[in-house]
């Protein structure tokens, strides 16, 4: 009984994953990139919800507490690089592989990509614990940041393996079109989190250690929730037989997942070095009220920005299963309709941040003035170029997905490296404070300009690629 019940569930996986195929490589582009773009939306939205959530509630407790955050991000950005690196890196192999119909590299894919992340995640928060009160000073903390960000990082630390593979199982569901699975997922553990924000923070009384142990709590949780929502359905099998990994493998990884590394690595080295650069240019009473400040900026233009990025992530699959398939036409149609959608959002949030900048900010802490004319004025310029956001993520989405590996890390590091990184010690030494304040929006206009030439090449010569990559020996 038991053997004709695998069989009849294997046949009906079977037939899952044809119909996928089919789905993926005749339905109308657009309503294949909304239909996988919802799911990951709301998720990001949860997420960046449970961020401002956090956020507000320690910035009732102190500003230095806010900035607190800010210096943690710094290392949340690092993990997330590499949990992205894995993620995106087997994530789009396996895409292209569902694509070309080779189940089987696709499964050993996903166990590397899982299994890796976890075991480097270990590593990393043990190492993080042991050199702890180094590693925040180097990430921007201040002598008077520091005691409140070490109560918040110590749980960060020790969740680390859990968020970086719970990101990595995000990423593999979404890649295989499954984003509905990874929704329930990311939503469970961030609605969590907004729960025990208030309790641990406020009824406990822990401060921002309560924020910390929130996190930790609600990472865990959707750890265990997307490991088994994983193997529902016709989701590729993560299993620890199928862990062994090869050099082809890490080859895949390193082309996928470099741009990715790229971005969200710079991200983290771009929060390093904007709380640093405070720390130089901004007079010593106003250091902790700007790094605070560039924080709530970073958490309110992440709100704004999930949309776009969302949306991006509907993208994925779609362009990874067709050009998986050889339909070229579909990828670009794609593309374009992704890309114009995200335009349109990016105009009007704009608009929306720029008219309401002190509000927002004052939303998350009303009680220091020179925070609030700080964030105010930061966020009004990042305001300006909101709308080339759509633009360079979705090329940088885009030629990663079709295995252009060095164009698509690129594109990947301009905007919070290549141009970001470099702005702010040249504005930062002549415009003091306001150059801070001002470095992103010129960073966004020089990220746009040097993605555009990119997207359009690799459009125009897709269909003569010989970089696709199905299969593992």
């Amino acid at each position: 009984m038991g053997t004709i019940y695998n069989f009849l569930l294997a046949m009906t996986s079977e037939e899952l994953a044809k119909k996928k195929y089919e789905d993926m490589t005749t339905k109308k582009v657009s309503s294949l990139v909304v239909r996988f773009a919802i799911p990951s939306v709301i998720s990001m939205l949860i997420t960046s919800i449970y961020n401002l959530v956090d956020t507000f509630f320690v910035g009732d407790i102190s500003t230095q507490a806010t900035a607190a955050i800010g210096v943690v991000f710094a290392y949340s950005a690092v993990i997330q690089a590499l949990a992205f690196f894995f993620g995106h890196g087997s994530g789009n192999f396996i895409s292209r592989a569902l694509g070309a119909k080779d189940r089987s590299s696709a499964d050993k894919m996903a166990a590397n990509g899982f299994f890796t992340s976890f075991f480097v995640g270990s590593l990393i928060g043990l190492l993080g614990l042991i050199f702890m009160k180094p590693l925040l000073t180097f990430l921007g903390s201040t002598e008077t940041i520091l005691p409140e960000a070490e109560s918040y990082f110590v749980s960060i630390a020790i969740a680390t393996p859990f968020i970086m593979s719970s990101l990595v199982l995000n990423n593999l569901m979404r890649f295989q079109g499954n984003a509905a699975f990874s929704m329930i997922g990311i939503g469970a553990g961030a609605l969590l989190n907004i729960g025990l924000d208030p309790l641990l923070i406020k009824v406990f009384n822990m401060g921002v250690s309560g924020a910390g142990l929130a996190t930790a709590i609600s990472q865990f949780v959707s750890w265990v929730l997307l490991f088994l929502l994983s193997r529902k359905g016709d989701g590729v099998l993560i299993s620890f037989r199928n862990y062994k990994p090869t050099i082809a493998q890490f080859l895949q990884i390193i082309r996928g997942g470099l741009p990715s590394l790229g971005r969200q690595g710079l991200m983290s080295v771009a929060s390093i070095v904007l709380n640093n650069a405070a720390k130089t240019y901004v007079s010593p009473e106003m250091v902790d009220s700007a790094i605070a400040a560039f924080t709530v900026v970073t958490r309110a233009t992440n709100f704004a920005a999930c949309i776009v990025i969302g949306f991006g992530q509907g993208f994925q699959p779609v362009c990874g299963f067709n050009f998986g398939a050889k339909k070229y036409d579909r990828v670009k149609k794609a593309f374009w309709f992704t890309v114009i959608s995200g335009t349109i959002y990016g105009a009007l949030m704009g608009l929306i941040g720029y008219l309401l900048a002190p509000q927002i900010i004052m939303a998350f802490r009303d009680e220091d003035p020179e925070l609030i004319v700080i964030g105010a004025a930061t966020l009004r310029f990042n305001c300006f170029t909101f709308i080339t956001l759509a633009f360079v993520t979705l090329t940088n989405m885009y030629l990663q997905t079709i295995n252009r590996t060095i164009p698509a890390t690129l594109v990947a590091m301009t905007r919070s490296g290549l141009f970001f990184i470099p702005l702010v010690y040249i504005l930062g030494s002549t415009m003091n404070i306001q150059g801070l304040e001002m470095a992103q929006m010129f960073a966004d206009i020089g990220a746009v300009l040097f993605a555009l030439p990119f997207a359009l090449y690799a459009l125009k010569s897709m269909s003569g690629t010989k970089e696709l990559a199905t299969h593992l020996e």
